[in-house]
């Protein structure tokens, strides 16, 4: 019974066991196959965090290349601007530079314009050397030179009648020229630097100006002998007949010598010195160097 029970025990356990493996075999896989759908599932998750992983990243370059962008407008944008601005700028630049070339032409036709005046003017002057004068320019103005020693005697101011035919002569220069006898004109006396002494003007300043005036006082006096007397046999003329509103005196005493210096002077410098100018008084138009005139 013993062994009976021994050898039919692996069937029994068999019968005993079928219908548990009857079930699992009718309902399921096998592991094999559990563990290839196991690893077909796992290969899935794999995937799909390597897709969310992908999807992730390129958001994040998507986000980037969206600021890039930005970036890159603003930097157009600033280029833009920043390209206008110089335009505008580079515009304005040459209106402005078209303007001051159109205001250098204008300023340079009144220059030539105020230089063919001044030329006239010296030209007009320039008659009085057929009698011996000097015209030049000094001081930036155009003056008549007459020695002293011509007009006056040593430390006096009453001219002498050789002097007043030289100045009768530039009256009549003056007077015969439409644009001169309009202009301007002051007579300024000049001394040498020898001390005045005693005497009726007290000083050399006192000499030039009373020099000056007796100039002045026979320009524009009337060239006719005074009311009631006869007119004069040796052709002395009594006055220029000049304008007396365009006529002016001073009196720069040895403060501006043409010769030496105030504290030193030759012989021949006190000579020089010695002179009565008539300076030609520029209009306000015409106040430029006249340097390119020359003497």
């Amino acid at each position: 019974m013993k062994r009976l029970g021994l050898r039919f025990f692996p069937l029994v356990c068999a019968l005993a066991f079928a219908p548990a493996t009857a079930t699992l075999a009718g309902c399921g896989h096998s592991d094999e196959e559990m563990a290839a759908k196991q690893r077909d599932i796992d290969s899935l998750k794999a995937r799909l965090k390597a897709a969310d992983d992908r999807h992730t990243k390129d958001d994040a370059d998507y986000q980037t290349a969206l600021k890039q962008i930005e970036d890159l407008k603003s930097k157009m944008r600033d280029a833009g601007l920043a390209y206008e601005d110089k335009l505008g700028r580079s515009e304005k630049e040459k209106a402005d530079l078209a303007q001051a070339l159109d205001e250098y032409k204008q300023r340079a036709a009144q220059l030539d314009a105020m230089k063919k005046r001044f030329q006239d003017l010296k030209a007009r002057l320039d008659k009085l050397t057929s009698v011996g004068l000097k015209v030049v320019t000094r001081n930036n103005r155009m003056v008549i030179q007459l020695p002293g020693d011509i007009l006056f005697d040593s430390g006096v101011d009453i001219l002498k009648n050789d002097g007043k035919k030289v100045l009768k002569q530039i009256a009549d220069v003056i007077n015969g020229d439409d644009t001169l006898k309009l202009r301007n004109f002051q007579v300024a006396g000049h001394t040498d630097n020898q001390e005045y002494g005693n005497g009726p003007f007290r000083d050399n300043w006192g000499l030039s100006v009373a020099r000056a005036r007796s100039v002045v006082v026979f320009l524009v006096a009337k060239d006719e002998p005074p009311k009631g007397q006869p007119p004069r046999k040796d052709g002395v003329p009594y006055g220029g007949n000049l304008d007396p509103k365009n006529w002016s005196a001073a009196g720069y005493g040895i403060m501006d010598p043409i010769a030496g210096s105030v504290a030193q002077q030759s012989v021949d410098d006190m000579k020089k010195n010695r002179r009565v100018e008539l300076v030609l008084q520029p209009n306000v138009e015409e106040m430029l160097n006249l340097k390119d005139f020359g003497n």
